[in-house]
């Protein structure tokens, strides 16, 4: 099947756009994708039209507009994993004061799908929407770790695994002794491999094929992480885990 090129670079532009280059000058996005200025001009105004780029009008910056929020929320609603899951991640939020993440699989890569912010929150990278590295993220390995082995080394192959901190796995065969590991018992956790100072305490979510469609984390100052009283939380997910599961179907 053809790719239609207008398409293809008017998202491209979009995709410019992060939390580090929410606004950008005509030139730069020109620059950024190698395309004329007249071409640039003619794509954004075209998106600007239907409301997926905005101008401001004193820098004449351009940034994304409103209407992706508003596609967006509809992806986000109609996806029942996070209606199900939300008021038992709030619960665990309210009596850890941790910062819950809920988590699906998307390609090679791990994307927060809900936040709740803990009364201790520390955690800094992460954002509804955001992408992760799956071999470096409590949620990314415990989304991973039980696919079937087949579709593990499918996910593997080829997979680049940037180094995020000095404790990032980056060898292959050591994340998959890691993953064997959380297999056997039912959690995982990341220590400090995605993010200086931050840990975290992930469980599956299955559904009613008993795959793992989901993942949930805990984060938290790595100084807590072996305390007693932490790890009296596990059992707390453990058990929030089977709940939503159970919600979507699954047979416990």
């Amino acid at each position: 099947m053809p790719i239609i090129q207008s398409v293809e670079r008017a998202l491209q532009i979009m995709e410019l756009f992060d939390e580090y280059s929410t606004e950008l000058k005509i030139t730069e996005i020109s620059s950024r994708m190698n395309l004329n200025k007249s071409t640039v001009h003619s794509l954004l105004k075209t998106l600007q039209k239907h409301g997926y780029i905005q101008q401001d009008s004193e820098s004449g910056k351009y940034m994304l507009g409103l209407k992706l929020f508003e596609r967006g929320n509809l992806v986000v609603e109609k996806t029942d994993i996070r209606k199900v899951s939300h008021k038992y991640l709030q619960e665990l939020s309210m009596k850890t004061g941790h910062t819950l993440h809920l988590v699906i699989m998307d390609g090679k890569d791990a994307v927060y799908i809900d936040k709740i912010e803990g009364t201790s929150a520390n955690v800094l990278y992460s954002r509804v929407g955001r992408r992760a590295p799956i071999h470096s993220t409590g949620a990314g390995k415990a989304l991973v770790a039980f696919k079937p082995q087949e579709e593990i080394d499918q996910i593997f192959d080829g997979y680049v695994f940037e180094q995020r901190t000095a404790n990032t796995i980056i060898d292959k065969q050591e994340l998959l002794e890691e993953l064997k590991h959380i297999r056997e018992q039912g959690f995982s956790l990341d220590k400090e491999e995605n993010e200086l100072g931050i840990s975290c305490i992930a469980v599956p979510i299955r559904n009613h094929t008993d795959q793992v469609i989901a993942a949930f984390s805990l984060s938290m100052p790595t100084p807590q992480l072996d305390h007693d009283q932490t790890r009296a939380i596990i059992p707390m997910m453990m058990e929030a885990g089977k709940q939503i599961s159970k919600a979507l179907g699954h047979r416990l």
